[in-house]
């Protein structure tokens, strides 16, 4: 048999997704059919869209946030995957995970309204307690102690990023790049045996430039930034990430945080809760939850610092070309 008969073919599907697109790359013999690939990967990501979209009046999470307070209701098993899982980061991180948080992202305009002065004097005034305070979460059950709205930006997309590698995996592909939005998770190894490779964006709004590559094998990587989505008040822009104790936008974060994962909603979760937490305090709870993490900060020069830890444990240090990171 010949070597061109055996060589692995490398297809690349996408479709959309929560606003974005979806991407799957992975190599197969030839003669692969993909028509059955892309429709279970579409479903995959559609069933989390459906869940948990905070844009569908319709949505499980919306239905969910309609439910009176003191009144269990059940919901589908991705959702109630996604909510343990929340809470579960919540707890760990003190708070600075919060997926209790959907009033002020609605009010300050990050969800399917603009923002609303009358919504934000609300968030600003409302008390604050954690969702893992005050939901209650038994298998399929759900309850909420007492109002809040949830919101569950900050961990869906890296859920769909799983989903992703999980119907790969159903079709026997054990090798493979799954990702949403820049949110990746990594299948085994490329057929050359070799990691695959993955750009950390340098956070710059006007430019897609990489500040660092990583080499992903078997995990997830997701980045939380102040520079991807943002509302300008009074001449200020801010971040999309919500400070959890104030019910607006964080007044200062990194500009970004990167972390890896063995899944993609970890990662997606972590980076939120380490954004909120800020360097000096994030470093010390990731290193506590054993996690890898990039800050990166201006400088206030044009150029970056970066801290990191685990995997990323290199020192402070002011970079302005991209490093390469063996994960």
């Amino acid at each position: 048999m010949s070597k061109t008969s055996t060589e692995l073919i490398r297809h690349a599907l996408n479709g959309s997704t929560m606003g974005t697109r979806w991407s799957a790359l992975f190599f197969a013999a030839p003669g692969f059919d993909t028509g059955p690939v892309q429709a279970a990967l579409q479903q995959a990501t559609d069933e989390v869209d459906t869940q948990m979209s905070t844009w569908n009046p319709d949505s499980d999470l919306m239905r969910l946030n309609r439910t009176p307070v003191g009144t269990s209701a059940v919901v589908p098993d991705d959702l109630a995957r996604v909510l343990a899982l929340g809470l579960a980061i919540g707890r760990a991180s003190g708070g600075a995970f919060n997926i209790g948080m959907g009033d002020a992202v609605q009010a300050w305009g990050f969800g399917p309204q603009a923002a609303n002065e009358e919504g934000i004097r609300r968030a600003l005034a409302a008390p604050r307690r954690a969702a893992h305070q005050v939901l209650e979460l038994t298998g399929n059950q759900v309850r909420k102690r007492e109002a809040i709205v949830l919101d569950l930006n900050g961990i869906a997309k890296g859920y769909g990023v799983d989903r992703l590698a999980q119907t790969l995996r159903s079709f026997g592909i054990t090798a493979g790049l799954v990702g949403i939005d820049g949110e990746m998770r990594a299948l085994g190894l490329r057929p050359d045996g070799e990691a695959w490779t993955i750009a950390v964006e340098a956070p710059d709004p006007d430019s897609r430039a990489p500040h660092s590559i990583l080499c992903l094998h078997d995990g997830a990587v997701a980045t939380s930034g102040d520079y991807r989505h943002g509302v300008t008040v009074q001449g200020r822009r801010l971040s999309h990430t919500m400070d959890p104790q104030r019910g607006a936008p964080l007044l200062s974060s990194p500009a970004s945080v990167t972390v890896l994962a063995p899944t993609c909603a970890e990662a997606d979760a972590w980076a939120t809760a380490l954004m909120v937490a800020g360097p000096e305090a994030g470093t010390a709870l990731a290193t506590r939850q054993g996690l890898s993490v990039l800050f990166l900060m201006r400088d206030g020069r044009g150029g970056l610092l970066s801290k990191g830890c685990g995997l990323f444990q290199a020192g402070d240090r002011s970079r302005r070309t991209a490093q390469s990171i063996r994960c």
